[in-house]
């Protein structure tokens, strides 16, 4: 039925619209490398009508026969005019060539202000890797999700962490997709740097409420990270030197403006350093090795145009991150990583309708192994996901539209795989479960422009998922609206409604690498959300400044929490250490962008509260969550001293993270009288807060004069006034003066990063 359908759409335009209207179709490429452009603003001013062009750069605009005028214009690139006559339907493919300011340098950047105030779309961050390479880094290393964390609403788990709590939802309710295939662990070195190298991504898109009906399966976000294309007119080569770790990438065509290649590396290097140590320490009876450590990842992709309406993509990822220790007969090797890859076709049935199918696959692992006098111990758990998924774009006339698509996706899920023994095995023993779920979407949606003034995107998901004999559905209903109050203002409202299937296993509020995915089923049921959103968006200082103010109010279901106590690892009943509750998080978020000129940068400012109540937690009252954040500031500058001098700079602030603290403490003496033990006493979950987190980052990009090509010095200093945040906090005991008597407790903090400066060499050529 869903074939017939689509061939039903392809034959519908020709016929029902060709006695008045004719559509002029394409694709919109970057001049300086053939790659897709996305949200390119294409209009007929003459008719005071547009379209933008898609995921894939395709356009599809209706006009009556006769002469006009069409404007492609996207930031960062030449506007372009065609004066085209059409009798009939007509394909116009555009190359867009970069300003003259920017030329030599490939530009993939979000949408201008004046399309975000346009769009019915709301609560979406837009990433321009540009301005991610000019912001100072921890380390040098340009991290995209640290970039995301600086806008509103979109928090990190403390210092060094590359997790996203978005809205006041968890790490395991972001979905992040790397070319569409889904990506379960998005951090390295324990999340203190992302897995997506900037060198080879083209654009990020995160959504936070208002979800489009395409994405489903998690609850608070989607990050859409789109790998470059590759350079199909010429060879190019690009790179750069760190502190910690070196890039290298490659692309060109596989034949000129028909296909291209990218192959893009990324590698630390500070086992070498350790390495060194440890050999120069060898023979000292009284040194402790230092663990071997080190990450990688690579990304590759290649493209062809198989014929005028078709073109095949295929792209791929592998990272790893490996810790070795190696002494005195003890050997322990820890190591975790990601896989993905992804077919794809992009077919034009005819003007009005564009096709792309994709199959995915993708995988999450981590190994633990170690080995002492004999006896060896191997902990390993895993999900690995295979899917397939068809997206239709249907253009029947300028005021409507459409987007309808399948997915499936099979997920085979290994818990907690623990094999262990000795090598003479006369003991040896094993333990693990593995579970398999379908998860599966069918939807529909519609961007309805019925006036100038009022853009509607509604549409419906229907989701499911099967685990053996449990099965659940559900509808998710989505819409947005957007209605201009004027020229320059922009109201827009929207409703959404998610459900999740699959859940992270953590004991720890931090993403960490051991944590484990696990199935709905009978016991664990699908999480739920709904969530509101009303905002206006403004232009100001003759369009120079967008300035958006949105309230949000989410309420979620069937939340997940752990026992006191819970065995998480190796535990073949996993289902009775969970449990379920409820959640609810509001606030509000304002943002000022400036995109244009010498300087640019944006402010975000969140007041938000955030809520959990489980009937065996705290009484059964509602209590903060442990990243409930009362007020969250970011302060994003990039100034152009000079054409080869840029100065940039973020400040950030955000309210403590809720904690528990013990009030009181019960002793209890051993039956010597010695070997005290405590036992601390808490009241309310989470009623107490660590210091207020507050930081200073400082940045030089200064561009050097090569004989070929270009290259520049990136200088950073990460923490610059050396603010102390808090890591963690403990507790010591306090001894009497005998050093014999506990006496009391006190609190300390663990701090992780002081002011650290760094500098990069990047080069292009």
């Amino acid at each position: 039925m869903f074939l017939w359908a689509i061939l039903f759409l392809s034959c519908i335009p020709n016929y029902t619209f060709s006695q008045s209207k004719i559509t002029i179709s394409g694709t919109v490429r970057a001049g300086v490398s053939g790659e897709n452009l996305v949200g390119v603003a294409v209009q007929i001013p003459a008719l005071q009508s547009g379209t933008s062009t898609n995921t894939y750069g395709f356009y599809s605009l209706s006009v009556p026969p006769g002469t006009h005028t069409v404007v492609y214009s996207y930031i960062g690139y030449q506007t372009q005019r065609r004066e085209i006559t059409v009798t009939q339907n007509t394909k116009l493919n555009i190359e867009l060539p970069v300003t003259a300011q920017e030329l030599g340098e490939v530009l993939i950047e979000a949408g201008s202000l004046q399309e975000k105030l346009k769009t019915s779309q709301m609560s979406v961050d837009q990433l321009s890797v540009r301005e991610a390479k000019l912001l100072p880094a921890l380390f040098g290393e340009v991290d995209i999700l640290k970039t995301l964390q600086l806008k509103p609403g979109i928090q990190s788990g403390g210092e060094g962490s590359a997790g996203l709590y978005v809205r006041g939802g968890g790490p395991d309710q972001n979905l992040f997709l790397l070319d569409e295939a889904t990506v379960y662990n998005a951090s390295h070195l324990f999340g203190f740097f992302s897995i997506f190298n900037s060198d080879a991504v083209r654009s990020v898109d995160l959504y936070k409420g208002g979800f489009p009906a395409q994405f489903g399966g998690r609850l608070s976000s989607v990050v859409d990270v789109k790998l470059k294309e590759g350079n199909n007119k010429r060879f190019a080569a690009s790179g750069g030197l760190g502190l910690i770790a070196s890039r290298l990438t490659l692309e060109g065509p596989l034949k000129k403006n028909k296909g291209s290649f990218i192959i893009s590396g990324r590698r630390t290097y500070v086992d070498v350093f350790t390495g060194l140590v440890n050999k120069i320490n060898k023979d000292n009876p009284e040194y402790n090795p230092i663990p071997g450590y080190y990450f990688y990842d690579l990304n590759a992709k290649v493209n062809y145009d198989i014929g005028p309406n078709d073109r095949l993509y295929l792209s791929g990822y592998l990272g790893d991150d490996l810790i070795g220790f190696r002494n005195s007969g003890f050997n322990f090797d820890f190591n975790w990583g990601n896989r993905a890859g992804t077919l794809r076709w992009n077919h034009i049935f005819n003007p009005r309708l564009f096709a792309n199918t994709s199959v995915t696959a993708s995988s999450y692992r981590y190994n633990i192994k170690n080995s002492l006098e004999g006896f060896s111990f191997d902990l390993t758990s895993n999900i690995k996901d295979l899917s397939f998924k068809s997206d239709f774009d249907y253009v029947p006339g300028n005021a409507h539209s459409f987007k309808f698509g399948v997915q499936a996706v099979k997920h085979t899920f290994d818990v907690g795989r623990l094999k262990a023994g000795s090598e003479d095995n006369t003991i040896a023993f094993s333990s693990g479960s593995s579970f398999t779920g379908v998860e599966y979407g069918v939807y529909a949606a519609d961007d309805y422009n019925p006036t100038p003034n009022f853009t509607l995107n509604y549409g419906l998901r229907f989701s499911g998922f099967t685990n053996g004999k449990s099965n659940f559905n559900g509808l998710e209903p989505r819409v947005s609206a957007r209605y201009a109050l004027s020229e320059n203002t922009s109201l827009k409202g929207s409703y959404t409604r998610m459900l999740q299937y699959i859940h992270l296993v953590s004991n720890s509020g931090a993403s960490l690498p051991t944590d484990i995915w696990y199935p709905s089923n009978n016991t664990v049921r699908p999480q739920r959300s709904q969530q509101v959103a009303l905002g206006i968006s403004q232009l100001a200082g003759k369009g120079k400044y967008l300035i958006t103010n949105e309230v949000y109010y989410k309420w979620m279901a069937n939340q997940v929490d752990f026992r006191n106590g819970a065995q998480l690892f190796v535990n073949n009943n996993l289902d009775q250490e969970f449990l379920f509750g409820r959640g609810r998080s509001y606030g509000n978020e304002i943002y000022l962008e400036k995109k244009e000129g010498r300087t640019t940068g944006w402010v975000g400012y969140t007041l938000s509260w955030t809520y959990r109540q489980f009937a065996e937690i705290n009484e059964g009252r509602w209590f903060p969550n442990r990243y409930d954040r009362r007020h969250d500031i970011s302060i994003v500058g990039l100034h152009q001293l000079s054409p080869r001098l840029h100065l940039t700079g973020t400040w950030v602030y955000g309210t403590g993270n809720a904690f528990s603290v013990p009030v009181s403490r019960i002793i209890l003496q051993g039956q010597t009288g010695n070997n005290e033990s405590f036992v601390p006493i808490y009241t309310e979950r989470n009623a107490y807060r660590q210091a207020a987190y507050h930081r200073l980052d400082l940045g030089l990009v200064y561009k050097l004069r090569p004989k070929r090509g270009e290259s520049d010095l990136t200088f950073s200093v990460y923490n610059a006034y050396n603010r102390r945040n808090p890591y963690f906090v403990y507790f010591e005991q306090l001894k009497d003066q005998s050093d014999e008597l506990t006496i009391g407790f006190r609190g300390r903090q663990v701090s992780l990063f002081p002011v650290i400066p760094s500098v990069t060499y990047n080069f292009k050529f």
